[in-house]
C-alpha cells in the first residue's frame, strides 16, 4: 500500500487551538523518550560521550521532522480515543518516513553526524509503539470505562452473559463490538459454529466450544441469558433447526441483520434483533437495476396512491429515497397518512412529500389532483384487499377495486402520465372469490385501455386562477380551460405478487396476538399453502416490473416455494419458546367462503414469457372485455343481491367460480 495515499494537505479549519498544542506536546514528548531511549538501548545502557552530545544536538531536528510527518498524516486533527487501522497505518507511514529521512541523510552525507543504523531502526519502532499504544490506551477508556460509568454499568449491573451462534466474520464483529462496548449490557462468554477446525479455538478471548447442538452439555450454559445466531450466509434449514434447538433449551433468541443489510452498510453487526419467522421461510435476495429505476423515476412527479397501506406505505419510502421531484401520497385514511408522512419526514424527504387525503373513487378531486400537480407515474395500490370480509360485501369490493382503477386509470391516461402500475394479486388468477374477482377484472379493463390508446391531445393540466370565486379565503379554482398537448400513450401495466409478510391483515400478526393470549392458533386446514414474500422484496420488484414494462403486460413476481400455513404456525409457536400441541394448540376451522387451498401462479387461457430480470415473469391475455357488461355492472350495484352481483361478475371474469350463499 502507497503511503502516499496516507499524506495529505491539512484542512485549512485545523488550527492551532488548544486541543492540537497538547497533541503536540504529548506526541513530541513521545518522539524525545523515543530518542533519549534508542542511544540508551543501541550501546547497552553506557552510552559514549560523542554520542550523548551528538543525542542532545539531533534532539530538536527529530522532535520537529516527526511533528510535521504527524501534521501531514493529519494526526494532529484526529481524535485521540477513535483509534483504528488508517491511523495506525497513518502513524507508521508517518514515522517510517521521518526514520528513512534521516537514514538517507546520513548516508549521503547531509548531516555531520554518525547516526548508528541500529539506533534509527530502535527510534522508529520506540515511537511508533509508544504513539500506537497511546492511542489504543484512551480508546480503551473511552470504550471500557467511561462507557461503563455512563450507562451506570459495572459492578453494581453485571452484564448478561451471551452465546454467539456462528464464528465467522459476522459473529467476530458483534463479539469485537460488544466487548468494546461493555455499556451494551452484553458480554459474549461462548461461540457455537460447525466448523469442527474451529472448535478449542479462543475468538477475541472468547472459546469457540463446539456445534450448536453441544450447548444441551456445555458447562455453564445455564448462566447465559441469550443466544445471537450470527450466521447470515446459513441455509434456512440449518437455521431453523437451530432456532428449535435453542428455544427448546429455554434461551431468548436473536439474530443479526440478514448478508445484505451487512454488505450494503446499511446496519451494524451489533443491531441484534429477535429471530421472525420470516427468518426461516428462505426468501432470496432480490437483485435490482437500482440504476434503471433510478433513471426512471428521478425528477420526476410520482403518485401512490393507497400510500398509507403496508404496500403503499413501503412504495413511498423506496420511491423518496429515489430523488422524485415531487411525492404525491394518496390516502382515505388520514390517519395512516400522518404515520408515513411523519416517517418520510424524519428520514429527510420532508421537501419532496406531499401527503393528499383523497378516495379514487371522488372524480372531481382525483381530477384536480391530477391538474394541479401532474404526477408522470401512477402506482395504483389502493384496494380492498380482505378476502372474507370483500365476501360478504361484493357491491364494495367491485366499487372500490373495478371502478376506482377505471376511473383512476381514465384521468391518468387524459393527463398524459407516463406510466400507470396496478399492484394485484395472485388470488387474481382463476378467483375463488370476490376480491380475486374483482381485481382480474381491474387488470382486463386495465389492458383493454391500454390496448384502445392511441397518440392524441390530452388534457395536461387545468390553468389555476386566483380571481374572487365566493370560495372562501379566495380558494384557488379550477378553469375551464384545459392545457393540451400531443403525448404518447400512457404504459398500463399490472403486478401480481402473493400474501405479504407482516401487513395488515395477514395470517402473522393474527398468530401471534393468538400466541400471546395462549391460544389457540387457528388454521384454516391442515393442507392450506400460500406464496409469501416479503414488504421491501415485493416493492422492490414492482418498481423492477416498471423498469421493465413496455405498456399492456401483466407481470407475475417469482414468489419461491409455496409455504404450509400450518408450519407457519408451527414456527411461530416454537420462536415464542413454546411447544406446538402442548402448550399451544393448533385448531383447524375449515376453509372460508372464497378462500382456496392454494394459489396458482397463471390463468388457463395466459402465456407467460421470460423477462430481463430472472424473478419476473410477462403475461399475455386474450381476456376480452366487456365495457357494456361493465356499466351495467356499475349501475346495479346496489340493486342486486350478493349472489347475483357474484354471478354478474362471472359473466365478465368466466374463470371466475363464486361461492354461492
Amino acid at each position: 500500500m502507497s503511503p502516499a495515499r496516507f499524506f495529505s494537505k491539512p484542512s485549512s479549519d485545523a488550527g492551532l487551538n488548544g486541543r492540537t498544542a497538547i497533541l503536540a506536546v504529548i506526541y513530541a514528548s513521545v518522539a524525545t523518550i523515543s530518542w533519549y531511549l534508542a542511544y540508551e538501548i543501541r550501546f547497552d545502557f553506557i552510552v559514549p560521550e560523542n554520542f550523548q552530545e551528538e543525542r542532545i544536538r539531533m534532539l530538536l531536528w527529530v522532535v520537529a521532522v516527526k511533528l510535521v510527518a504527524l501534521i501531514l498524516s493529519r494526526q494532529l486533527g484526529s481524535l485521540m480515543t477513535y483509534f483504528s487501522v488508517p491511523d495506525l497505518l497513518r502513524l507508521f507511514w508517518a514515522m517510517a518516513a521521518s526514520s528513512g529521512l534521516f537514514f538517507v541523510a546520513r548516508q549521503t552525507g547531509w548531516i555531520h553526524y554518525a547516526l548508528p543504523r541500529g539506533m534509527l531502526l530502535t527510534d522508529f519502532m520506540l515511537s511508533f509503539g509508544g504513539l500506537s499504544a497511546g492511542r489504543l490506551i484512551t480508546r480503551l477508556y473511552r470504550e471500557r470505562l467511561s462507557g461503563s460509568k455512563r450507562s451506570g454499568l459495572g459492578d453494581h449491573q453485571p452484564q448478561q452473559r451471551i452465546a454467539i451462534i456462528g464464528a465467522g466474520d459476522a459473529g467476530a464483529s458483534l463479539a469485537r463490538e460488544f466487548l468494546n462496548s461493555p455499556s451494551r449490557g452484553f458480554r459474549p462468554v461462548m461461540f457455537f459454529d460447525d466448523d469442527t477446525a474451529k472448535h478449542g479455538k479462543l475468538l477475541h478471548g472468547v472459546p469457540v466450544v463446539g456445534p450448536p447442538e453441544s450447548i444441551v452439555d456445555t458447562k455453564d450454559a445455564e448462566t447465559l441469558s441469550k443466544a445471537v445466531i450470527a450466521m447470515p450466509s446459513a441455509t434456512v434449514k440449518r437455521v431453523r433447526e437451530v432456532v428449535l434447538l435453542l428455544t427448546q433449551r429455554g434461551l431468548k433468541v436473536e439474530t443479526l441483520p440478514s448478508l445484505e443489510e451487512l454488505a450494503s452498510g446499511r446496519v451494524k453487526a451489533s443491531r441484534i434483533r429477535p429471530v421472525e419467522v420470516q427468518d426461516l421461510l428462505g426468501r432470496q435476495a432480490v437483485n435490482l437495476d437500482s440504476e434503471g429505476i433510478k433513471k426512471l423515476i428521478k425528477n420526476r412527479v410520482v403518485m401512490v396512491t393507497g400510500a398509507g397501506g403496508s404496500i403503499g406505505a413501503e412504495l413511498c419510502r423506496q420511491l423518496a429515497a429515489l430523488n422524485p421531484k415531487r411525492l404525491l401520497m394518496v390516502e382515505q385514511f388520514e390517519g395512516a397518512l400522518f404515520v408515513i408522512e411523519q416517517e418520510l419526514n424524519e428520514l429527510g424527504f420532508g421537501t419532496v412529500i406531499v401527503p393528499l387525503v383523497a378516495d379514487v373513487l371522488d372524480r372531481e378531486r382525483m381530477e384536480y389532483i391530477f391538474s394541479r400537480y401532474e404526477p408522470d407515474v401512477v402506482f395504483h395500490a389502493a384496494a380492498h384487499k380482505h378476502v372474507f370480509m370483500m365476501e360478504r360485501q361484493p357491491a364494495e369490493a367491485i366499487r372500490n377495486n373495478v371502478l376506482g382503477t377505471r376511473q383512476l386509470a381514465t384521468i391518468a391516461a387524459a393527463h398524459g402520465v407516463d406510466a400507470f402500475v396496478l399492484i394485484s394479486t395472485d388470488k387474481a388468477i382463476n378467483p375463488t372469490s370476490v376480491m380475486g374477482a374483482s381485481k382480474r377484472l381491474a387488470e382486463i379493463q386495465l389492458m383493454a385501455i391500454a390496448a384502445t390508446q392511441s397518440p392524441q391531445l390530452s388534457v395536461t393540466g387545468y390553468r389555476l386562477s386566483g380571481e374572487k370565486t365566493g370560495l372562501p379565503n379566495n380558494q384557488e379554482r379550477l378553469t375551464s380551460n384545459p392545457v393540451a398537448r400531443r403525448r404518447a400513450p400512457t404504459k398500463f401495466m399490472a403486478v401480481r405478487f402473493g400474501n405479504v409478510l407482516g401487513s395488515s391483515g395477514s395470517v402473522i400478526p393474527i398468530f401471534k396476538r393468538q400466541i400471546e393470549n395462549g391460544g389457540p392458533v387457528t388454521v384454516t386446514h391442515p393442507d392450506v399453502t400460500r406464496y409469501f414474500m416479503t414488504i421491501p422484496e415485493s416493492v422492490g420488484l414492482v418498481l423492477q416490473s416498471f423498469v421493465l414494462g413496455k405498456g399492456g403486460e401483466i407481470f407475475v413476481l417469482d414468489m419461491g416455494h409455496p409455504v404450509k400455513i400450518v408450519d407457519l404456525a408451527r414456527h411461530m409457536i416454537e420462536l415464542s419458546g413454546f411447544k406446538p400441541g402442548d402448550d399451544i394448540e393448533i385448531k383447524f376451522t375449515g376453509l372460508k367462503p372464497g378462500e382456496k387451498l392454494f394459489e396458482e401462479l397463471q390463468h388457463r387461457n395466459e402465456q407467460h414469457a421470460p423477462t430481463e430480470h430472472p424473478r419476473i415473469m410477462r403475461f399475455t391475455t386474450n381476456a376480452v372485455f366487456s365495457e357494456s357488461g361493465i356499466r351495467e355492472l356499475e349501475r346495479s350495484l346496489y340493486e342486486l343481491d350478493s349472489n347475483q352481483l357474484k354471478e354478474r361478475l362471472r359473466v365478465l371474469v368466466p374463470e371466475y367460480t363464486p361461492f354461492l350463499d
